[in-house]
């Protein structure tokens, strides 16, 4: 039986799923199999034949024309482009290819819902300033912001279980998972992206979490990372604030139920009491499927990533 996701994958990309081979349990096709046979091309479906000529029209009650005008819309082809003699047309690779498969399918397959909170990173930000050298010296790791989230997110995970999940409606089960293996987001040179896997990123702490995502961050960039060190993912974080973005929405990467997003952080005016003071603020937001849970539990689950990074004592975890 193939899940709705592979359903729709196969299907908006025209493949065969006979000709796929499977490798999930019992020969069952997984999402990782129809995206390596769209990578490489995989056999297409025949379209069925049209008739010579058209069918005689049947009357439809009147009520039923308006139902079909959107569908009606959405088959027009793409308006062609400028057509212009200085633009210049290439192939799209096959890691953008699977990349676009892989984001169309996701949002066909889930009731994204995007929420988000404000951080004021000065916690974070002080134990940062006193320990980054020691920390880079004896890990190899940056003492950047993403092992804190990291590391927060982890514990957030453990207090809300149903975010780390996965989800078959057409089964009507929800699979919660005891345990946390962090999917981190990997830009590779602006050519398409990656998500390495620490596996029971639960059992580490922040040294062993910055560690583990350093290494698989530098295998993905010097394309030495295994097919198995992208597998199996519970929840993914993408961390585009480097970049200095402000507040971002990603797609959610399947078969996961939700995805952190880490915008970048920046030196604001923020409340302290009755005082105004100067603090590193950023906005992190959770992109969730609503069919999973619903918009009180995102925003708790934010609300504890929150206060951890705002209040916990951080140096033990550092150290």
């Amino acid at each position: 039986m193939l899940s709705p996701l592979v359903r729709r994958l196969a299907a908006e990309n025209s493949l065969d799923v006979n000709a796929i081979a499977g490798t999930g349990v019992g020969g069952r096709i997984r999402r990782e199999d129809v995206e390596k046979a769209l990578a490489s091309g995989g056999t297409k479906t025949l379209a069925p034949p049209q008739p010579a000529t058209a069918p005689a029209p049947t009357t439809a009650p009147a009520a039923a024309a308006p139902a079909t005008a959107p569908a009606a819309a959405r088959t027009q082809p793409i308006p062609a482009g400028t057509n212009d003699p200085r633009d210049e047309t290439v192939t799209l690779s096959r890691m953008r290819l699977a990349v676009a498969g892989g984001m169309m399918a996701s949002l066909a397959n889930s009731a994204s819902v995007w929420t988000s909170i404000e951080v004021d990173f000065d916690n974070v930000e002080k134990i940062r300033r006193k320990y980054k050298d020691q920390f880079k010296k004896e890990t190899g790791a940056s003492l950047s912001y993403l092992p804190f989230v990291s590391r927060a997110t982890i514990d957030a995970l453990r207090a809300f279980p149903t975010v780390n999940s996965s989800i078959d409606i057409d089964a009507k089960t929800m699979t919660l998972h005891p345990y946390v293996n962090l999917g981190i987001a990997v830009d590779l040179d602006q050519q398409g992206l990656v998500v390495p896997v620490v596996k029971d990123a639960d059992g580490l702490n922040m040294r062993g979490v910055a560690k583990r995502i350093t290494e698989l961050a530098g295998a993905a960039r010097g394309k030495k990372l295994g097919s198995e060190d992208m597998k199996g993912s519970t929840f993914t974080i993408t961390n585009p604030g480097p970049f200095a973005s402000y507040a971002s929405s990603p797609i959610i990467n399947q078969p996961n139920v939700a995805i952190l997003c880490t915008d970048g952080v920046k030196r604001r005016p923020v409340a302290v009491g009755d005082a105004i003071a100067i603090h590193p603020t950023g906005i992190i937001g959770l992109v969730y499927d609503h069919r999973a849970f619903d918009g009180s539990t995102a925003s708790l689950f934010l609300m504890h990533i929150r206060d951890s990074l705002e209040q916990r004592n951080w140096e033990p975890e550092v150290l």
